[in-house]
């Protein structure tokens, strides 16, 4: 528990905010009242282990930038044009409600939608958002910008999202990072590989589209052609069975279709798949043998790999590598990409969920551009939407086909209020702009994807100005409008306590105490030993794609032609002759998403300038130089960058790493215009990195 203090500097527990997999346990240096400073991982927690990424241990600069909103703002000008003036909070607060309730009474609740993602990973600041609009049925929200293709792709095989602590990485004879850039967007993998290799001797295999980071500390890495996993996947398996490395005795138990994958994968050999991935059949040959041989492989899936549009089969084929091997079966071995499945929350007084009426229509989060341009299809029907609330998320940069997005941000008939850190995109376009705190400033509970912690971040320094949290906000607002729920009456501590009591955990005070919660399910049940996730306990090598998840609207794209065993799925955006190259919008090691973006150290470990990655012989081709300003077109848009020049790409390949302000781009227009919004099968989601363009000089 964090002690009284009177005297500065001190150090207190925390935990990190951001939407990274590692939810990382903190400590941080408050110097007063009013500031921190340093941040450091709490060496004591098993997974944190003591190390931070470098941008969250500068967080000082965040929290203590000049850029910060420091009171609610009244657009003055134009939108867009980032002329406002400050107003008070009751001013600000009685503007959103009277805009609310006036579009509420012209065109029905519908017609306002509060929009929110994974700006902070707290649980009661995020998810408060949910209790004003089930109790006053406002439009929902399919939240579809991250996760469902990998969690989809990995709950078809396993039948839960849960896997072998990944702790046990540090117990590996072999680690298997595939479609995940962790040095850059979940350091602690790194941590425990690391220790594997230095403690086991174990291979670290890194799998992706380039050359990265953390590609460069492998022992082993394969760079392959964007969205072509599945065929790497049915390769790696072909052999598994041709050279009698195959556990047949793991798979006549646990899995459903052994003799079907195996006369499936026959005829995907190393040469079939070297010819879609662009790998050599020699570099696939030596993977399947490392894996096959290896019993205690630990394969760390990330998210990356399976931003594609058939990113869910992708993911569903690299984890079924595990079970043909059978490494499940021991400690360091297995399959995980998230745990979320070990929480059980009930999170039932914090989202409201027992106000929300299924009539209420739920709008896709990615489809934001055409949703507010007026698309029938896309507003399901109902009426359009105009009033808006954003929290946490910044969908003028971040959201796909970022055309339509700001065209419809733009709409004058569309009132929009943005309660922000600093001044982003979304927040230059709103109509009323209100400070947000940040995680030092507010008490909030979170939990990690990536490891098993509950973890406790209290409040530690004033926030500046007039910044609130949102959880203040959103209860004010429904004051103002209406709405009525108990949770509306309690405070964060106690959303946190009932949260964690009714979820069948100790309560609050125990939590501080402790400062975390292991929720880490035993060796078996981790392991599936007895059984995955189906009534039959059998891993799925042919789920039925339209149960494997609750989803939103029934199955959405091309879902029908999901092939019915691992496969390369040809259904991503290939290049053609009008569009040439394929291009992945991959993570920046100092940025996450837009967050970050705004600070100087960050901004300069990036070089300063949003660069797209070229191998030489395409440059050669085209007349390209490392510094020359081109043009890349999608079917959508298109941006100007410049180029730089870099062999750990496939030719026909490019790489635009980080989500950088559209101001930091020639035209003012940032590189989700290239991306696209259509739904991913089998049930939604933003295929970020599935793109075809074009590359034209200036």
């Amino acid at each position: 528990m964090n002690a009284p203090v009177s005297s500065y500097p001190h150090t207190k527990a925390s935990a990190c905010p951001h939407d990274c997999p590692s939810t990382c346990a903190l400590e941080v240096e408050v110097l007063a009242p009013d500031r921190i400073g340093r941040v450091r991982g709490a060496a004591d927690n098993a997974y944190t282990a003591g190390v931070i990424c470098a941008k969250v241990a500068r967080y000082a600069e965040r929290v203590h930038n000049p850029a910060r909103v420091l009171t609610p703002l009244k657009r003055v000008g134009p939108k867009g044009s980032g002329a406002f003036e400050p107003i008070g909070w009751d001013e600000a607060l009685d503007t959103v409600a009277a805009a609310f309730l006036k579009a509420e009474a012209e065109f029905g609740a519908e017609s306002v939608w509060p929009y929110y993602y994974a700006g902070t990973m707290g649980m009661v600041q995020r998810d408060s958002i949910h209790r004003l609009r089930h109790a006053k049925r406002y439009s929902g929200q399919f939240d579809t910008f991250c996760t469902n293709m990998a969690w989809t792709g990995y709950i078809a095989g396993t039948g839960k999202l849960a896997g072998p602590d990944p702790r046990e990485m540090a117990l590996a004879d072999c680690v298997v990072l595939w479609g995940t850039n962790a040095v850059a967007t979940q350091v602690n993998v790194m941590t425990h590989a690391v220790k594997a290799r230095k403690t086991r001797g174990a291979k670290i295999v890194v799998i992706d589209v380039y050359r990265n980071a953390t590609m460069e500390q492998a022992d082993m890495g394969l760079v392959l052609r964007p969205g072509t996993d599945g065929a790497l996947a049915c390769a790696v398996m072909h052999v598994l069975f041709r050279d009698g490395l195959a556990d047949r005795d793991y798979l006549a138990r646990y899995t459903d279709a052994p003799d079907e994958l195996e006369a499936h994968v026959a005829s995907r050999d190393p040469a079939w798949a070297a010819a879609i991935t662009g790998l050599g059949v020699d570099e696939i040959e030596a993977f399947a043998r490392l894996v096959g041989t290896t019993r205690r492989t630990f394969f760390r899936l990330g998210y990356g790999f399976s931003r594609q549009r058939n990113g869910a089969v992708n993911m569903h084929a690299a984890a079924s590598i595990a079970a043909v091997t059978g490494c499940w079966q021991y400690e360091g071995g297995g399959a995980f990409h998230n745990n979320g499945a070990i929480y059980q929350l009930n999170k039932l007084m914090i989202e409201g969920s027992d106000l929300r009426d299924p009539r209420v229509r739920v709008l896709d989060q990615s489809a934001i551009g055409r949703i507010l341009l007026g698309d029938a299809e896309a507003l399901r029907g109902g009426p359009p939407v105009k009033a808006m609330i954003v929290q946490n998320t910044n969908p003028a940069a971040v959201a796909p086909d970022q055309d339509k997005v700001r065209a419809g941000l733009a709409r004058e008939d569309l009132f929009l209020c943005v309660h922000e850190q600093v001044m982003t995109e979304t927040a230059r376009m709103a109509d009323i702009v209100l400070p947000a705190t940040m995680f030092v400033e507010h008490d909030d509970v979170y939990r990690g994807g990536g490891h098993q912690y509950i973890v406790w971040g209290g409040k530690l320094i004033d926030p500046p100005g007039e910044a609130r949290e949102n959880f203040v906000v959103i209860n004010e607002l429904a004051r103002r409008v209406g709405a009525e729920h108990k949770g509306f009456r309690m405070s964060v501590r106690e959303h946190a306590d009932w949260m964690l009591r009714n979820s069948g955990w100790e309560g609050l005070e125990a939590l501080e105490g402790k400062r975390w919660f292991d929720c880490q399910p035993d060796f078996r049940a981790a392991h599936f030993l007895d059984g995955f996730g189906y009534p039959d306990g059998k891993f799925r090598f042919k789920p039925d794609w339209t149960r494997v998840k609750a989803p939103n609207d029934g199955p959405m794209g091309p879902w029908a032609d999901i092939p019915a065993l691992p496969d390369h799925w040809p259904v991503i955006e290939a290049a053609d002759d009008a569009y040439p190259f394929r291009l992945a919008t991959s993570p920046a090691r100092s940025f996450l998403n837009s967050t970050f973006n705004e600070t100087l150290s960050s901004v300069k470990k990036e070089g300063g300038r949003p660069e797209v990655m070229i191998h030489p012989a395409d440059a050669d081709r085209l007349g390209i130089d490392t510094g020359t300003l081109v043009r890349l077109v999608s079917p959508r848009g298109a941006v100007r960058l410049h180029a730089r020049r870099f062999d750990g790409v496939r030719p026909g390949v490019l790489i635009s790493e980080g989500l950088w302000p559209n101001a930091a781009f020639v035209d003012g227009a940032g590189i989700n215009v290239l991306t696209g919004a259509d739904p991913v099968a089998p049930f939604g989601g933003s295929a970020f990195h599935d793109n075809k363009v074009r590359v034209e000089l200036g």
